[in-house]
């Protein structure tokens, strides 16, 4: 890999691990949703002079149900519902257990018969829900069990998101599918975040959620973009592995976060069983292309991975 690549890979793994501990700052003084609608707006507003001049956004638009679709799954209801588990579990946690995603798919894709589970694969997913539960049980609190399950919820969606995407929107423009998906989701969020708007925007909410936007959501697809041209797909979505370490040492290190023993254990068994359950089956099927998904977001570039139109 080139020193461009790499800098750009750096800079993914960083930008992408970071937002659980903005949005952990921004939802002490904002309800959830309207943090949800801040980052959405901006992003929007951000990425639309883009999307216009490239005119990737009338494609997607003909293509609204499934956009509607995929917004739900992978950016309205996610992000709503991380940001209310922040109210309660610390950034590094919630950063750990979305990194299950990938196991999620890949029972997802298996269960809707586009894909077959191997012995590799089995393994993979034993150990890396092992690693879940680990972290759960290790972790829980019985008045923390709704944000447990609103970030189970989450996982579920970042794990819908990729497959509507690689069977109904692939072949239109990344950058209009990411931009509508924000402004869609902005649209969504737009009353209930009237109706949650917070009396004063304090400096420290105002500049999380300013850098959700500017930083994590529209800085990063282009960086993610530009990546993806640098090194190629499969490469890219290495990263998925990178974000949640960031998380995890930016909760410590800033937030003051403890490092519990369901991190120590369970974190290495969800990565191994990430890493062992989502790796490509030797098939004499031919390979498709599924979507990278952004951890804390609506990533939708598409990559090397599963065989035999594994996605849906």
């Amino acid at each position: 890999m080139t020193r461009r690549g790499w800098v750009l890979f750096l800079a993914m793994g960083v930008i992408w691990g970071v937002p659980y501990a903005m949005i952990s700052i921004a939802v002490r003084d904002f309800d959830p949703v309207v943090v949800a609608f801040g980052r959405t707006l901006i992003g929007a507003l951000l990425l639309l002079p883009i999307a216009l001049y490239t005119k990737a956004l009338g494609p997607v638009l003909r293509r609204w149900p499934w956009l509607l679709a995929y917004t739900l799954a992978e950016i309205t209801g996610p992000w709503l519902l991380i940001g209310s588990a922040e109210t309660k579990l610390a950034s590094s946690t919630v950063g750990l257990l979305i990194a299950a995603v990938p196991l999620i798919a890949v029972v997802i894709v298996a269960a809707l018969g586009h894909d077959r589970i191997d012995a590799r694969r089995l393994v993979g997913l034993i150990i890396g829900f092992a690693g879940v539960a680990t972290l759960v049980g290790l972790s829980m609190d019985f008045s923390d069990m709704a944000a447990f399950a609103a970030i189970g919820v989450t996982a579920v969606g970042y794990a819908i998101g990729p497959i509507i995407i690689n069977r109904k929107l692939a072949d239109l423009p990344s950058m209009g599918v990411v931009t509508a998906s924000l402004a869609l989701a902005a649209l969504i969020y737009t009353p209930f975040a009237a109706w949650r708007w917070p009396a004063r925007i304090t400096a420290p909410a105002g500049w999380s959620v300013l850098g959700l936007a500017a930083i994590c959501t529209a800085a990063a697809f282009l960086v993610f973009f530009a990546l993806i041209a640098e090194v190629g797909p499969a490469r890219a979505t290495v990263i998925t592995y990178i974000n949640p370490v960031v998380a995890l040492l930016l909760g410590v290190a800033l937030l003051g976060e403890p490092i519990t023993i369901g991190m120590a254990i369970g974190f290495p068994l969800v990565i191994l069983g990430s890493i062992l359950g989502t790796a490509r089956t030797k098939s004499k099927l031919h390979p498709v292309e599924v979507s990278a998904v952004e951890p804390s977001g609506s990533a939708i570039v598409h990559s090397g991975g599963f065989d035999a139109e594994s996605v849906g």
